[in-house]
């Protein structure tokens, strides 16, 4: 009997190389492919794979926001396939789960599914779910943990540091990195790109912006109860009233100097 096989990553090329990978393993068979986590919510649920490759980084739902829209009764087995560095692939093997970490060759792949069929005869009873959620939040801490942030751009990769990124804008399914007079687009979510960054430096004052507090320069408040952040290179942005709470528990702690009166 086929083991049914679903293929998820934002990545032609990569969903293409597993797929290659996989004709050497004739017990499998591949019943979807998605470019992103919506897709693979739904494609889950319709076709129910034994088996899971997903992407971490993807549009729409990141791997952690797949994994936790799943009914633990339907749950595959996952094998992660990722960028992050070496620290994120230990947390991995520590609990067992497997990953694949871009780029991987044949071999790597071979002891990828290995470990997966040894999976299926392991002990039943035990939470894969919450084993892979728990996983994930690691490399979550990790990569905040790391001080730059892997942006591709065309055959190169841009090694942002963190302290250096003054604000950041939400973009359709992408997410714009200020810097200066530079600007970077990565394709992730807001709350992805929030995940990589220390919240005691970097603060969400709207829905499509966070800005780092070592580039406020200014707080004004505005008519409605909205205020203006004022960057020390004088770009101005718009904090809405339901972040302002967020702001000065940030910036102040338990003190507030901001004043909740509308204008």
């Amino acid at each position: 009997m086929k083991l049914r096989t679903l293929i998820v990553d934002d990545e032609l090329p990569a969903r293409k190389k597993i797929r290659a990978f996989l004709q050497d393993h004739p017990e499998f068979q591949v019943v979807a492919e998605c470019s992103d986590g919506e897709q693979a919510v739904a494609a889950i649920s319709t076709h129910k794979p034994d088996l899971l490759f997903l992407d971490v980084q993807i549009p729409g739902r990141n791997g952690f926001e797949v994994l936790d829209a799943l009914p633990a009764k339907s749950f595959p087995a996952v094998i992660f396939v990722t960028a992050f560095d070496k620290y994120a692939v230990r947390a991995f093997e520590v609990r067992a789960l497997d990953y694949l970490l871009k780029p991987f060759n044949k071999t790597r792949f071979s002891e990828a599914l290995h470990r997966f069929h040894e999976r299926k005869i392991r002990p039943k009873g035990i939470d894969h779910k919450q084993e892979l959620k728990e996983a994930l939040q690691e490399i979550q801490r990790e990569s905040r943990d790391n001080e730059r942030i892997a942006i591709k751009s065309g055959s190169r990769v841009i090694l942002l540091r963190k302290g250096l990124i003054e604000w950041i804008e939400a973009q359709g399914d992408y997410v714009k990195f200020h810097i200066g007079k530079e600007s970077h687009l990565l394709r992730e979510t807001m709350a992805a790109a929030a995940e990589r960054l220390d919240p005691n430096r970097f603060v969400r004052i709207h829905r499509s912006r966070i800005v780092n507090l070592d580039h406020v320069r200014e707080i004004r408040p505005l008519w409605g109860g909205d205020y203006s952040v004022l960057m020390r290179d004088g770009t101005e942005l718009t904090m809405s009233r339901t972040y302002r709470m967020n702001f000065q528990s940030a910036l102040y702690g338990e003190k507030s100097l901001i004043s909740p009166t509308n204008h």
